[in-house]
């Protein structure tokens, strides 16, 4: 069995110190794939930067608190990418690879942008750079007889079932059509999978980010942006998919909840 879980903690300094180190603690996953970190690794409690047991690789963005992606791994990676080979977001702490055992494992933080804004004109360039990345991966990866898994906040909503309030945000970043058009190229022209979706078929969710306001958690109105995007022969091997939403609001760690795939391999 090969787990791996992915979550954006909204902060790792923040989330530590409201439940996370007990979940990592707890987690029975091989590879854990962190968003949103907002820090550098010396900013990071030795217990967080380096837990015993895990290797880390900490991607941060070179604008401070922000951003920030990393990968905890069972096992020593066998390579370690930070970026994709752009002159633009490589240093924006959006994205690392590493490489184990007959699978490449991708940590993602796609931008979120907002209507209107510099910040969509920055989703916008960052999603046609990556659609290019994700065929070029899928093929040196094909070549090299490897499987191909990108977790992460992909920051996109991509069919109605993936959001509760989806008549309400068809013109909001995050459900735009060219977005959701932009997400199904992923799936039917460069060929990837979405795993958790692949396991929960013709269900609304599951839910994977809940807003901090009004009762968004409470009442379950929330959005599944958090995927493990996988190449087709090891999304067939996925046998469980769950959100492990925490059990009271109270008890939240982060606005998100980790993502958590078990394959067969």
């Amino acid at each position: 069995m090969f787990t791996v879980s992915t979550v954006n903690v909204n902060g790792l300094r923040a989330a530590a110190k409201k439940g996370f180190l007990p979940w990592l603690e707890a987690t029975g996953a091989d590879v854990v794939c962190l968003q949103e970190v907002r820090a550098e690794p010396a900013q990071l409690p030795a217990e967080v930067r380096e837990p015993d047991g895990w290797h880390t690789v900490h991607a941060p963005s070179e604008a401070k608190g922000r951003a920030g992606v990393s990968v905890y791994t069972r096992r020593t990676p066998e390579r370690v990418q930070v970026g994709f080979g752009s002159a633009e977001f490589d240093t924006s702490g959006r994205y690392v690879e590493v490489d184990l055992p007959g699978v490449t494992v991708a940590s993602l933080y796609l931008p979120s942008g907002e209507v209107g804004t510099e910040r969509q004109s920055e989703k916008e360039r960052f999603m046609s750079e990556f659609l290019l990345h994700l065929g070029a991966l899928r093929e040196r990866a094909a070549a090299d007889g490897r499987e191909v898994l990108v977790c992460g906040d992909w920051n996109i909503a991509h069919q109605e079932a993936d959001l509760k309030n989806w008549k309400a945000n068809g013109s909001n970043s995050g459900f735009l059509p060219e977005e959701r058009a932009w997400l199904t190229r992923v799936f039917n022209e460069v060929g990837y999978v979405d795993v958790v979706r692949s396991l929960h078929p013709g269900v609304d969710g599951p839910y994977s980010w809940w807003s901090y306001r009004g009762r968004a958690f409470d009442n379950d109105a929330g959005w599944r942006i958090d995927y493990h995007v996988a190449t087709p022969e090891l999304a067939k091997r996925a046998n469980r998919a769950s959100v492990e939403r925490a059990a009271s609001y109270d008890r939240r760690w982060s606005d998100h909840a980790p993502v958590t795939v078990t394959f067969e391999l």
